[in-house]
């Protein structure tokens, strides 16, 4: 394929932005390999302070040595938009990228797309996480439209995203492509040694729960769960790695009402990237016991690292676990997540469903991704 010039509009360093900032600086290392030409757009202002429920926005790792990321983009400021939405149009890249996930985000990278698009030459292509967000905010659908309409195609990571896509568009062309695998937090180490860098019990067994914290992702239900009697006769606990982005009092007051607080392991802060290896290897089963979703990060780190899964059966999560093959697909209710995870343990799935990973991870590819986006390129042609 001939070199071509990728611009992609997203979170990336300095902002951490946990699964979204790694995700788009992977999607060009990806375009670099194969050859292309790219520039990653990232944000100057990606939250106002009130608006963003962590504790800090900016990573601490080293910034990126083999990537070109201009730190650019305000998202309240319209003067800004037109600035840059100019700066891209005159680059006339051959395609650009833009990252959606939620409708305060519409604004800007609507108004940046439509300034690009009028150059007659870019195709913009939107890799949209949700359509429909899993926190409703005031007039999203109104803002969801106005950036839907400002594209010329889409990819989608689940078939949930796919059908939320159509209440808004029917016409411009759009492709499901699975999240592609996050291979780029090194190889896997030892439990034991992985164990040792966490001071955890190194014969003790470990559940993890990984990511922000957030309502939707269930972190109550397994907490419920994880209080069954038949739990506690077990070498087991339950390791908790990941920012609070709700108010935490709730979840503490919860662990500590069932008796819970021997049994479970809090890491309550962001985990840079360089300390992922260590958690997952650390741990014998990822749960993802979500309420709702349409996809998630999570689970292509846990396919890296050959990990055995619980999830729940909603939005696009079953579309990426095979249940029985690499883990337990059940409902987001607490009896059913107890018992998956009691058999998983009493069954001693782990070395099983570790085997069936590692082979269905391959179809998990960024080039997969890439040859999507040419697709969409190609039918806007």
């Amino acid at each position: 394929m001939e070199k071509r010039n990728v611009v992609i509009i997203g979170t990336a360093y300095p902002f951490r932005g946990g699964g979204m900032s790694t995700y788009n600086e992977r999607l060009a290392r990806a375009f670099q390999e194969r050859g292309d030409e790219v520039t990653i757009y990232t944000f100057s202002l990606q939250y106002p302070g009130f608006l963003f429920p962590g504790k800090t926005q900016y990573s601490t790792d080293p910034a990126p040595s083999d990537l070109n990321i201009k730190v650019a983009v305000n998202s309240v400021n319209p003067f800004n938009w037109i600035k840059v939405g100019l700066e891209i149009k005159k680059l006339k890249a051959d395609v650009v990228v833009i990252r959606y996930w939620m409708p305060f985000m519409a604004p800007s990278l609507g108004t940046l797309a439509r300034i690009i698009r009028s150059n007659k030459r870019s195709k913009v292509v939107a890799i949209a996480d949700n359509i429909i967000p899993h926190e409703k905010m005031p007039g999203g659908k109104f803002l969801t439209r106005y950036f839907v309409k400002s594209c010329d195609g889409f990819i989608v990571m689940s078939r949930a995203v796919l059908t939320d896509l159509a209440k808004f568009d029917k016409d411009r062309p759009r492709k499901f492509s699975p999240h592609p695998l996050y291979d780029n937090f090194g190889s896997a180490i030892s439990k034991s040694l992985a164990k040792k860098h966490l001071g955890l019990e190194e014969f003790t067994n470990y559940i993890l729960f990984f990511g922000f914290i957030r309502e939707y992702k269930g972190l109550d239900l397994l907490i419920k769960a994880f209080a069954d009697e038949r739990f506690r006769k077990l070498p087991l606990k339950l390791l908790i790695a990941g920012e609070f982005y709700v108010d935490g009092k709730p979840y503490l007051d919860m662990i500590d009402s069932l008796g819970l607080n021997e049994k479970i392991v809090l890491r309550t802060e962001f985990i840079e990237n360089s300390d992922i290896v260590n958690y997952f290897c650390a741990s014998d089963i990822v749960a993802q016991p979500y309420k709702d979703a349409t996809q998630s990060g999570v689970t292509q780190i846990a396919y890296h690292f050959d990990k055995p899964m619980l999830t729940t059966n909603v939005g696009g999560l079953s579309e990426m676990v095979s249940d029985g093959k690499v883990g337990f697909v059940v409902a987001p209710e607490v009896n059913e997540i107890s018992e998956a995870l009691l058999r998983f343990f009493n069954e001693k799935k782990e070395a099983e469903f570790s085997a069936n990973a590692a082979s269905e991870k391959k179809r998990f590819s960024w080039e997969i991704l890439l040859n999507q986006i040419d697709s969409i390129v190609d039918l806007c042609k």
